[in-house]
């Protein structure tokens, strides 16, 4: 139903523009600022941050997407403009305008996000001029990609081409997140576009049902920041027939791909990351205590040092699991780690120990299956394991 485009990113999508230039908010001739631009008026989605404290971008974006409608996208990276009162909002809304006035639209349609350090004050004299000089073309959404980077290592992009009955259309994301991860979509920034004709209630549901089992069911650090947020634009270009509940099965197959594409490679890209976690729980009574579950095992500190240290300590999983506060029997459980039984029946199943190590010590991916066998529910999680270097990087994160 839907093809992996080569080296896609935001601007694959029909009628897209991006742009990036170093504004000098960050060092190193870094990009840092960023925007995107749609050649028609959109659609427009969002999700944000749990965090009750909210930094202004976030604040100003809630307000312009009541409308649901937005033309373009300004975000800066390294500084995040959040616990700066009014002064934030101004800041946030002159972002706007700016970039409103260079695209000859309405500064409502234009939607804004910031990341970056907390509680210091955006330089908007470099801010105005990234604005001003960011040129946008079909090909600058690799650009836009890496100027929305922290302490990514490496960027986050995908595209796919839908074809329902001849009917086609391109849903495109990007995404930067590598700390301050924790369920419930708490740093991360996700931009989506896409050239499908849809109806504006089944986008933003479609977008919930993507994020709940994708960028929701991810965990680095436990933490979450005040600065998250999840745009979906749709210039409805490709002319398609109009989507909504009753034919949208395809372009939720293809977005929850490319949410769950975007969740994952957050999660291998965790701050001093060496492994990716994936965690799956099956045959629990409810999906919500199957998802309860896999957030408490792979958000859990133990669970992932002992990743880190390709140390085939089941314990750690069995103990994550039972403060969970899920229904379980103790002699129904089967865990697995990388295909390998290691407690069946709630009980210790023989295993190599050292062929084991050696296995976690090779891959750099690991596989968490537990089996409640109580039920049907199921549900996955992904994270990534803890490592030194994870706190040598926020211990000096500001200075």
């Amino acid at each position: 139903m839907f093809e992996l485009i080569p080296s896609g990113t935001i601007t694959s999508a029909k009628g897209f523009l991006a742009g990036a230039i170093h504004a000098g908010i960050k060092t190193k001739d870094k990009l840092d600022l960023a925007i995107l631009y749609s050649e028609m008026p959109c659609i427009a989605v969002g999700l944000f941050t749990t965090n009750r404290i909210k930094s202004a971008p976030v604040i100003l974006s809630q307000r312009h997407l009541l409308r649901r409608q937005a033309q373009a996208i300004v975000v800066n990276s390294g500084c995040a403009n959040a616990c700066l009162g009014e002064q934030g909002i101004a800041d946030a809304s002159e972002m706007a305008s700016l970039t409103a006035r260079k695209l000859a639209i309405k500064a409502e349609d234009v939607l804004v996000a910031s990341t970056g350090i907390t509680g210091i004050p955006l330089p908007m004299d470099r801010i105005r001029y990234g604005i001003k000089e960011t040129e946008l073309n079909e090909d600058g959404g690799h650009d836009f990609t890496k100027a929305i980077m922290t302490t990514d290592t490496r960027p986050k992009e995908i595209a796919v081409r839908v074809d329902v009955e001849g009917s086609k259309f391109i849903i495109a994301g990007v995404a930067k997140g590598a700390g301050m991860i924790h369920p419930n979509l708490a740093t991360m920034l996700c931009f989506i576009a896409t050239d499908a004709l849809i109806n504006a209630d089944f986008l933003q549901s479609s977008l919930q049902d993507a994020v709940d089992t994708s960028f929701n069911m991810i965990s680095i650090d436990g933490d979450t920041s005040p600065s998250d947020c999840a745009f979906l634009l749709a210039n409805s270009l490709a002319g398609n027939k109009i989507i909504s509940s009753g034919n949208g099965e395809a372009f939720q197959e293809a977005l929850d791909e490319v949410c769950t594409y975007l969740a994952k490679s957050i999660a291998r890209d965790g701050e001093g990351a060496t492994k990716l976690i994936e965690v799956t729980v099956e045959g629990a009574i409810k999906q919500a205590e199957a998802r309860q579950a896999v957030r408490t095992i792979v958000s859990s500190p133990l669970v992932k040092a002992a990743i880190h240290g390709n140390d085939p300590n089941w314990g750690r999983i069995v103990a994550a699991l039972g403060r969970s506060g899920i229904e379980l029997i103790e002699d129904k459980l089967d865990v697995y780690l990388n295909d390998t039984c290691v407690m069946k029946q709630g009980c210790s199943a023989p295993f190599n120990k050292e062929e084991m190590k050696i296995a976690l010590s090779n891959s750099d991916s690991i596989i968490i299956k537990v089996c409640l066998n109580l039920g049907e529910a199921r549900a996955t999680a992904w994270g990534c394991d803890l490592s030194e270097e994870y706190v040598t990087i926020n211990s000096e994160y500001t200075t």
